[in-house]
């Protein structure tokens, strides 16, 4: 006979096991939470009307979810950019800029996968461009191998962290908080595991110079101002996307929505401007639009939105609508649009399908007081804050050596976020609790890429790397930065200040001493006396 305490447990040792076995995970979610919500049917746990929430949830939380639409809008903006070859550039001209230092070669593919994770967010894709242009070089002057192997798949990794992150909307979404303040808690981590990237780099170019070699100078096609020419040519268009993405995110000038369609136009724009077949008149144009775009800021700060604000800003959008014009026209740009559009369809509908049945789980684990359960297990563990924190990322990292980052965001963190914010509070306040449980899951998750055997940026690196490149070197090479990885892990929960720093500072307010004062209303005096009789 089943009580209702064992069937928390029961449901989610079935969905542990039913992932284990490589069952497809949305159907597996939506058998499972039929299956168990019959059974709690069956023993009166609850009648069949409570089911009826589950369409109310997928309608209500999925299908009318407005911060969803920002996923095929950062999915396409991603798919472009890293088709589009900007990563090539930026790679030659980086690695011909810091060739000549010890470790230069690993410094520039660190930077440019942090500038690349800021604008396509796509590990895959990020991993193998830069494995496919970065690795001959580096084997070539003579990096080692496992140096080489590991940070290039560390540095495609990045991009889950560094906004604006899919993987960011997607925990934001679950938490349910602000995709703004999960953008401003990630910029610490991010920039903190770059320095240690780099930092691991600089201690191998002191202790082990043979393991990354100076690139002779005399190797570099560039050098002087047209070396700083093609830098920055990679580098400005890429930040002046970050801004219009993220900027107007955090400014509140836009919603994660319209951001996102702002970044996947803006792509596009970036595309055209950067394919060889670009037009003359397209170019000329393309500068005419910038400078109405800076003529519009410029009244709009000064003078409000005016006649002339509206005309430079017209300008603007007849620029935006020529170039993408252009796209259509160049034949090359139209195959990878539409690759784009297939990406996007894609992913976002394995988001989708995802999210429904994780619906049905969580509908059905909730009516079978599965959230009391996981809040008294966590909640009793050893060690407070401490250990509930060693615990959980314990398990997330054990458990992303099987399961993708959409996986454990839609379904193992709804389980964990109420008691996460429970026991959280009191370290970093209620408002910050889940921003900072969230980003540092989010550092967490990133190892799930890189875990020998079962990452799939090692899968990918094995795809495009060389033959003389053993598969013992990949996975090797992954450890240490794995080790690195989960070093920032551990930064996260001993420091928060590294994700609350950019967040709003909530007021500190004790409600003990909270005081109520009722002025005193002066009311004239009651006439007792009997009313006068009726004449």
């Amino acid at each position: 006979m089943i009580n209702l305490d064992t069937m928390p447990p029961l449901m989610f040792g079935g969905l542990i096991l039913s992932m284990l076995l490589g069952f497809p995970v949305a159907f597996t979610l939506a058998a499972l939470g039929l299956s168990f919500g019959f059974i709690a049917i069956e023993h009166g746990f609850f009648d069949l009307n409570f089911l009826q929430a589950i369409p109310a949830r997928i309608f209500g939380a999925v299908l009318s979810n407005d911060l969803l639409l920002a996923v095929p809008f950062f999915t396409f903006m991603g798919a472009v950019l890293e088709r589009c070859g900007l990563a090539e550039d930026m790679l030659d001209s980086m690695g011909q800029l810091f060739g000549p230092i010890r470790g230069g070669l690993g410094y520039s593919v660190i930077i440019v996968g942090f500038i690349l994770g800021a604008i396509t967010g796509t590990v895959a894709a990020q991993v193998i461009a830069m494995a496919l242009i970065s690795m001959p070089v580096m084997i070539r002057y003579g990096y080692n191998m496992r140096y080489t192997t590991g940070v290039l798949a560390a540095s495609g990794t990045i991009t889950q962290l560094v906004p604006p992150s899919l993987v960011l909307i997607v925990l934001a979404d679950q938490l349910g908080k602000s995709v703004g303040d999960m953008y401003l808690g990630a910029w610490g981590p991010s920039l903190f595991q770059i320095a240690l990237f780099a930092l691991y780099t600089f201690l191998l170019g002191v202790f082990k110079p043979d393991h990354v070699p100076p690139v002779p100078k005399d190797a570099r096609t560039l050098t002087g101002w047209p070396l700083w020419r093609k830098c920055l040519l990679g580098i400005i268009p890429a930040g002046v996307l970050i801004f219009v993405v993220l900027g107007t995110m955090m400014l509140g000038l836009a919603t994660p929505t319209e951001a996102g369609a702002m970044g996947a136009v803006g792509a596009i724009v970036l595309a055209v401007t950067h394919h060889p077949e670009f037009s003359t008149t397209g170019r000329k144009i393309f500068i005419l639009g910038l400078t109405a775009c800076g003529v519009g800021v410029l009244v709009g700060f000064l003078g409000g939105e005016g006649i002339l604000f509206k005309i430079a800003f017209a300008v603007v959008y007849f620029a935006v609508a020529w170039i993408c014009l252009e796209a259509v026209r160049i034949s090359e740009l139209r195959r990878l649009i539409k690759q784009g559009y297939e990406t996007t369809m894609r992913i976002t509908a394995m988001v989708v399908f995802i999210l429904i049945g994780s619906t049905c789980f969580s509908v059905v684990f909730l009516g079978v007081s599965g959230g009391v359960w996981i809040e008294h297990m966590l909640t009793s563990l050893p060690g407070g804050v401490w250990g509930f924190l060693i615990v959980i990322n314990l398990f997330i990292f054990f458990l992303a050596f099987f399961l993708d980052f959409f996986e454990i965001a839609f379904i193992i963190l709804p389980m964990i976020a109420p008691a996460a914010k429970t026991i959280l509070a009191s370290v970093v306040g209620a408002d910050n609790a889940l921003i900072w449980f969230g980003v540092m899951l989010c550092v967490n998750m990133q190892t799930s890429f890189m875990h020998p055997p079962f990452g799939f940026a090692l899968f990918y690196l094995r795809g495009v790397a060389p033959r003389e490149v053993k598969s013992s070197d990949i996975y090797w090479g992954a450890l240490p930065w794995v080790g690195l990885q989960m070093i920032m892990v551990a930064l996260v929960i001993a420091f928060p200040i590294t994700v609350t720093a950019l967040l709003s500072k909530q007021p500190d307010v004790d409600f003990n001493k909270i005081k109520i004062e009722i002025p005193q209303i002066e009311l004239p005096p009651v006439d007792m006396s009997e009313p006068p009789k009726p004449k």
